[in-house]
């Protein structure tokens, strides 16, 4: 794929700005699309904070900073992805909003663009449905936090042509991150791994068997995990958890990816952990 190809980005959460960021780091021109503007600002001022950080630590220098800032266009309207090489949408997951995108992507793109989804659960195949070009779509599954982790999930659909596997998994490389290549099944490898643990430590506090704190200690200590599984669930966003179980449990038809109670009653409650100031945990801004 030329290096000087534009890049869209359809979301500007958190993994949203995260791709956009990367992109940019690599000297590529991103449009960050979001119907917020707010979200959009939100956005801008996260990637300057974390290149500000690298600046701190010397890894970039000034130049560097404003370079990346300036690779990035913040915009409203989708209209302005028509001539991007590659478009990564990122918005929520929820299949009836991607469907959307995808739909709307397929009439506004010229026929050459890939259409990527940053899904971590569900079916690129379907996805692909939505538009006229199934053969040039794919799963691009990048992790969070994007600028530092180092796996991109690549998932093929049915219809995923040989071209765009290959450019994509081509572009994953230059990015300096790591393709890993899994079938289109619910949750991929990633998330039908990570997801059931993290349920289950839900389960434990739900079933009063341990507090949160008790749950994530013996991970951390017993299991040599960086990161216990509830402040996990707090970083990602417990919303986004069960989707994610969600689509689970309807994949399979199997109780063991049956969302626990408690955390559909977090979610209700608005305790969506980091993004919302309380989870498992409670976060100061």
């Amino acid at each position: 794929m030329d290096k000087l190809s534009s890049i869209g980005v359809i979301g500007a959460g958190t993994m949203g700005s995260g791709i956009a960021q990367v992109f940019a780091q690599k000297s590529y021109r991103v449009a960050l699309c979001d119907a917020v503007p707010s979200q959009l600002e939100r956005a801008l001022s996260t990637i300057r904070k974390n290149l500000n950080r690298d600046l701190d630590k010397n890894r970039i220098d000034e130049a560097d900073r404003d370079r990346v800032l300036t690779n990035i266009q913040a915009q409203e309207d989708l209209e302005v992805l028509k001539t991007s090489a590659l478009v990564i949408e990122a918005v929520s997951e929820v299949f009836d909003v991607k469907q959307r995108v995808f739909a709307e992507l397929d009439r506004i793109c010229e026929q050459t663009t890939i259409l990527a989804t940053n899904t971590s659960s569900i079916s690129v195949t379907q996805l692909a449905g939505s538009t006229g070009r199934p053969d040039r779509v794919i799963g691009m599954h990048f992790m969070n936090p994007v600028p530092v982790m180092k796996l991109v999930e690549i998932i093929r659909g049915m219809q995923t042509s040989e071209e765009t596997f290959l450019a994509t998994r081509g572009l994953v490389e230059l990015l300096d991150k790591i393709p890993v290549i899994v079938n289109d099944s619910p949750g991929f490898v990633s998330n039908r791994v990570l997801m059931p643990m993290i349920n289950e430590a839900i389960f434990c506090v739900f079933e009063h068997v341990a507090t949160p704190e008790a749950v994530d200690a013996v991970m951390k200590l017993g299991m040599n995990h960086p990161m216990g599984p509830l402040t996990l669930a707090d970083l990602i966003g417990l919303d986004v958890c069960l989707n994610i179980m969600e689509t689970l449990y309807a994949g399979f038809s199997d109780p063991k990816y049956r969302p626990c109670p408690l955390l559909r009653k977090m979610v209700a409650a608005g305790r969506l952990g980091r993004k919302s100031g309380e989870g498992f945990y409670r976060y100061t801004p």
